[in-house]
């Protein structure tokens, strides 16, 4: 049987509670046997996060991003440089890869893929590129950064919805140079929201993961009737 993913909506989210809600669900996760998975979806205020491979950045450079009003925060995922704020649409899933597949490398693919046939779906020819994360031509569409601990991960994917592009370009987005950024409603011309792209997104996930999806907001996907899993509060939007 496929596995079964909790969707747990958290709507407007400041980064650090979010950051707090993923421990919650991995250690659940982790304490589950392989049995509970979650995808959480939300949005950030505005915050510039750094991965990993970029610790140490001047502190003048950090008080001058907090200076444009934005939280500045570091993140123990994979990747450089982002931004994330409102219009963007982030999915943390917290899956224990031992119910998919043991293969780190597999599973950055599949969000790759998920956020491909998602803008597809929604009529935006997206691609993969030897840069991580989902591009149209030159411009990356989607944001890709994870964490794996025993084969659980968190973190995972933000797709530009309608997004204010302005924030990125005070940085050089995931440290790509001659690299730009575009969203949804910027190839479509016309306004994309995150409440039109979840559907699509979560179609894409099934799809791609090979899973079922237990999600209260939207009944029109595959659900488990009467399968509830015990979780930390939540705000459902």
């Amino acid at each position: 049987m496929r596995p079964l993913v909790e969707v747990v909506r958290l709507g407007l989210l400041p980064y650090q509670e979010a950051l707090r809600v993923q421990r919650a669900y991995v250690k659940r996760c982790q304490a589950g046997g392989g049995e509970l998975h979650a995808l959480l979806l939300c949005q950030h205020p505005p915050v510039y996060t750094t991965g990993i491979r970029h610790r140490g950045r001047p502190p003048a450079e950090l008080e001058r991003l907090r200076l444009l009003g934005a939280q500045v925060h570091n993140a123990d995922r994979g990747g450089l440089i982002t931004f994330h704020g409102p219009g963007q649409l982030i999915c943390y899933p917290v899956l224990h890869l031992a119910a998919f597949k043991k293969s780190v490398r597999w599973y950055v693919s599949q969000l790759e893929q998920t956020a491909i046939l998602a803008c597809a779906s929604l009529g935006v020819e997206a691609s993969a590129s030897p840069h991580t994360g989902v591009w149209v031509g030159d411009n990356k569409i989607c944001a890709i950064g994870i964490r794996c601990s025993r084969y659980v991960t968190s973190h995972g994917l933000a797709l530009n919805c309608d997004t204010d592009l302005a924030w990125f370009r005070h940085i050089v987005p995931c440290g790509l140079e001659g690299k730009g950024v575009t969203s949804l409603s910027a190839e479509l011309r016309r306004r994309v929201g995150v409440a039109a792209a979840v559907p699509h997104v979560l179609r894409a996930f099934a799809c791609t993961l090979g899973c079922r999806l237990l999600d209260d907001g939207c009944p029109t996907l595959e659900a488990a009737a009467g399968h509830v899993l015990a979780s930390p509060s939540q705000k459902h939007v």
